[in-house]
């Protein structure tokens, strides 16, 4: 058997974290979506030439973060309500069966692998902090599927997890209170816990279905709007 020759793989390269940083600002909403991005632009404050900005732009375009308009330039994506809906869907089944494997056998380590995101959640909701209360909501979620020690749906939610983030920016306007959205999550880790394994399948289904109805709610009133 022939021993192939890599080049050793010992930093990341220019474009993937320009690559990186853009998918943040994507994720945490900082470029909005519709916003243009151009290479020049991009160049200038990165301070890098326009090759790597290149490459990192046609890195987000296949990945579907990005869109290109022929003669017009490159966007940044904006969700529709029925991308959301979709992301939810699949949400829901990723996260159905990362429920299902740890009712059977794993609810130790996903109730105490919850409690980080539980407290913060509460605690930023109590200070009014819509953005933390978000990223809590993000890692709770991400905890609940990795509790499930299934490599395959955690490189699945992976996929979901910017456009998931997007959705939840949209999230910090939906809930008058912040701590209904922080209740919601207690409710869900207590259950997974030591509830009734049909609460705990019913509290996820209903919670992810109120999200998309919260979200369908802000679209509409953005519709109005304009």
């Amino acid at each position: 058997m022939s021993v192939v020759d890599f080049e050793p793989v010992n930093r990341q390269s220019t474009a993937e974290m320009i690559a990186d940083r853009l998918r943040e600002a994507i994720m945490r909403g900082n470029l909005a979506p519709g916003a243009q991005l151009g290479e020049a632009d991009l160049a200038t404050r990165f301070g890098v030439s326009r090759g790597p900005v290149r490459e990192a732009l046609q890195r987000l375009l296949t990945e579907g973060l990005l869109y290109s308009i022929r003669n017009r330039g490159i966007f940044v994506i904006e969700l529709a309500i029925g991308d959301v809906v979709d992301i939810y869907r699949a949400r829901t089944a990723i996260e159905g069966g990362a429920l299902a494997l740890i009712l059977d056998g794993r609810r130790t380590i996903a109730y105490a692998a919850l409690e980080p995101s539980v407290t913060a959640m509460c605690a930023h909701a109590e200070n009014g902090d819509a953005a933390g209360v978000s990223d809590a909501d993000q890692a709770f979620h991400e905890a609940l599927v990795d509790s499930a020690g299934s490599p395959r749906l955690v490189r699945a939610a992976r996929t979901l997890l910017i456009e998931t983030r997007m959705c939840l920016g949209a999230l910090q306007t939906a809930y008058p209170d912040l701590r209904e959205q922080a209740r919601e999550h207690v409710e869900l880790r207590d259950a997974i816990g030591s509830g009734p394994a049909r609460r705990a399948r019913t509290l996820l289904i209903e919670h992810m279905d109120d999200a998309v109805h919260r979200l369908h709610h802000q679209y509409s009133l953005g519709e109005q709007a304009t």
